[in-house]
């Protein structure tokens, strides 16, 4: 296997690195993307992605027509590695960039794309995925939130829950049952859906962390013109696998970039944190332990490197996608209670507190990382995913 980039993919990455150089926001490059709250800072965000489009670099692999820039995934793949990096400020419509856009590209109608994909980049509409139930997550062929055809519109009725940037959202991928005869999988459809529209109502959930991106949705009666149908009727669970494995699979590199800088800076940690004997670093057994995460961080690498041939080969990306998934999910635990294991007392100093360590960083990253195993996708439906679909295992029963 060939990792080296060609003359010309390396000399865009390099544009890539000088954008950043100069246009990267003051204050950023010492964290990533974290949902913005007030609206200064969704502004911020927002015309944040209209920098990053007004200088080509959304939607590189998109067709041209449809606003993009028909670039290879290779230079996708190597713009997700800049931005993780530096730490740069993803895009505010990360969900439509990531996961709207490619679905609608493979399942979408003429008049959908060029109705919806230009926008997505431009960030003047906000994208956010509406699966999830409050009894349907795990299982999500077993969602019941109704889609009723009547002439030429879907009355939606139900609830979908821990959707991300619903408050902020103009516009989400929406599954409901539309066909209740039909077994679970067969009687589902995929709906464009106006978060504007009447009978929506969106209400924030606090988290653990002290914020608010996840929400419940409520669906009373609203109205959704059938030619926002994605797929084709009762067709919805396949176009929702290609959601599923575009949000699992395609911003792997960016992912292994973010886990080199969380390696880093549990190293450095170690080197800060003093003991009675000298540093923590010094322990044989926390040497032992970080050595064990550079091994797991290289195994996360070669299985992205996998993803990103087979996407480089025009394939869509497919259920190996939750390897990966699995891997980071569950690492990122593992890291960061590692973290508080080597911060002892001191990792009951919050953000706030005068003594806290890098002002509460590893506290927060900590609760947060607690979601890492339940978003997109638990761990046992990934390691269903790799019994069944990569393995050839038979169906649990």
């Amino acid at each position: 296997m060939d990792f080296n980039f060609s003359a010309e993919e390396e000399a865009f990455r390099q544009k890539v690195r000088g954008f950043l150089a100069e246009h990267l926001p003051k204050g950023w490059g010492t964290g990533g993307f974290r949902l913005p709250e007030g609206t200064s800072e969704i502004e911020f965000a927002r015309q944040w992605q209209r920098t990053l489009n007004d200088h080509g670099l959304l939607g590189l692999s998109w067709p041209k027509e449809y606003g993009g820039h028909g670039a290879s995934q290779a230079q996708l793949a190597i713009f997700n590695e800049e931005m993780a990096r530096i730490r740069a400020p993803g895009p505010l419509n990360g969900l439509g960039l990531i996961m709207a856009g490619p679905v609608l590209m493979v399942h979408g109608t003429e008049e959908q794309k060029k109705r919806f994909l230009p926008k997505i980049l431009s960030c003047e509409e906000v994208w956010c995925q509406l699966f999830s139930e409050p009894n349907s997550g795990s299982d999500l062929a077993s969602l019941r939130t109704r889609g009723e055809l009547v002439g030429d519109e879907f009355i939606v009725n139900g609830q979908k829950i821990w959707t991300t940037m619903a408050q902020i959202s103009d516009w989400g991928m929406l599954l409901v049952r539309s066909d209740t005869t039909a077994p679970k999988h067969r009687g589902i459809s995929y709906l464009l859906v106006d978060m504007h529209s009447p009978g929506i109502t969106v209400r924030p959930l606090r988290q653990i962390t002290g914020g608010a991106e996840f929400n419940e949705v409520f669906f009373e009666n609203v109205r959704v013109p059938r030619a926002n149908l994605v797929g084709g009727l009762h067709e919805g669970w396949r176009v929702a696998s290609t959601t599923l494995s575009n949000e699992r699979g395609t911003s792997a590199l960016g992912v292994i970039v973010n886990f080199q800088n969380l390696f880093e800076a549990l190293v450095d940690l170690t080197r800060r944190t003093k003991r009675p004997g000298g540093a923590a670093a010094a322990d044989p057994l926390i040497r032992q332990r970080l050595a064990q995460f550079y091994v797991d961080l290289q195994e996360l690498r070669y299985t992205a490197y996998r993803s990103l041939t087979k996407v480089l080969r025009g394939e869509t990306p497919g259920p190996e996608g939750s390897i990966t998934k699995l891997n980071w999910s569950e690492l990122s635990q593992r890291m960061h209670d590692f973290a508080m294991e080597t911060l002892g007392p001191a990792s009951q100093l919050v953000k706030g507190s005068k003594s806290a360590v890098q002002n509460g960083r590893w506290q927060f990253n900590f609760l947060a990382s607690r979601s890492a195993t339940i978003a997109a996708g638990t761990s046992e439906v990934q390691r269903n995913a790799i019994a069944e679909r990569i393995l050839g295992l038979p169906k649990a029963r």
